[in-house]
């Protein structure tokens, strides 16, 4: 296998959220007194994806703080080699306003005590998207504009996935894992007892989809009725077929821009 294959990629959009799931026991049986608990109770996966390829870009699992939202953007911004992508989208988790407005002020701009919000270019665009429930049903959707302007925000539209702002991508993938990683799965008996490994089996059955999981909306046709199976990996020009597990786990990582199992810095 060559390692010619171009890094970063050529990441146009980004999608984030946080997907809960527990270690060992529900947050509601834990106590501040017990040291043990620290690692115990609510556990979120920070996850960035690119939607137009599938690709997961950066994955951080630990408890839904600021500091993981912002090591969440910190780590997007240097898989996408620091450039700006055309739209950044998200939940109303407040936390990703604060940590793109610090990871993607502009460093030619001396700061004057003033907010980072107010050093950011205004090429970057980033929106979120607020639902409304009753009765558990989603019965409203409105988009809001964080940074950036209408019509910067209206050209990242023509070049997006789809023609408004969303998280339906990321969505998807949240559940998709939920199905491969059955410590995930919702009202079941089934979760993990040790947070170590817990996360460990997050960083696996993330990445490790990039390469060896096609996924039948990214497959393209090459003759009539035959279709050529696609892995996000593929998508983005990052290699030329569908890994094995095998190939995927014994290739050797050495990148800056490394999405696989050991990609943390």
């Amino acid at each position: 296998m060559t390692n010619s294959w171009p890094f970063p990629p050529s990441t146009q959009e980004a999608q984030l959220d946080e997907k809960w799931s527990f270690v060992c026991k529900k947050q509601k049986h834990c106590k501040d007194d017990q040291p043990e608990d620290a690692r115990c109770g609510d556990c979120w996966d920070h996850i960035a994806l690119d939607p137009e390829h599938r690709l997961v870009l950066s994955v951080v699992v630990g408890k839904r703080t600021e500091q993981n939202a912002t090591q969440l953007v910190h780590e997007l911004y240097e898989r996408t080699d620091g450039r700006f992508i055309n739209l950044i989208s998200s939940d109303e988790h407040s936390a990703y306003a604060t940590a793109i407005a610090q990871v993607y002020a502009d460093p030619e701009v001396v700061p004057t005590g003033k907010p980072d919000s107010e050093r950011l270019p205004q090429e970057l665009v980033y929106a979120t998207v607020h639902k409304t429930r009753e009765k558990n049903r989603v019965v409203k959707v409105e988009t809001r504009l964080v940074f950036g302007t209408l019509l910067n925000l209206t050209a990242a539209l023509l070049w997006s996935v789809l023609d408004f702002v969303n998280t339906v991508f990321i969505e998807r993938s949240n559940g998709t894992d939920r199905h491969r990683n059955s410590r995930k799965v919702r009202k079941t008996y089934r979760f993990s007892k040790d947070w170590g490994v817990h996360e460990a089996m997050t960083y696996f059955t993330l990445y490790s989809s990039n390469y060896c999981s096609s996924v039948r909306t990214l497959r393209v046709e090459v003759a009539p009725q035959r279709y050529c199976q696609r892995a996000p990996a593929m998508a983005a020009g990052l290699t030329d077929h569908v890994w094995s597990l095998e190939e995927w786990l014994l290739f050797p990582s050495n990148s800056r821009y490394k999405i696989g199992p050991f990609s943390r810095n």
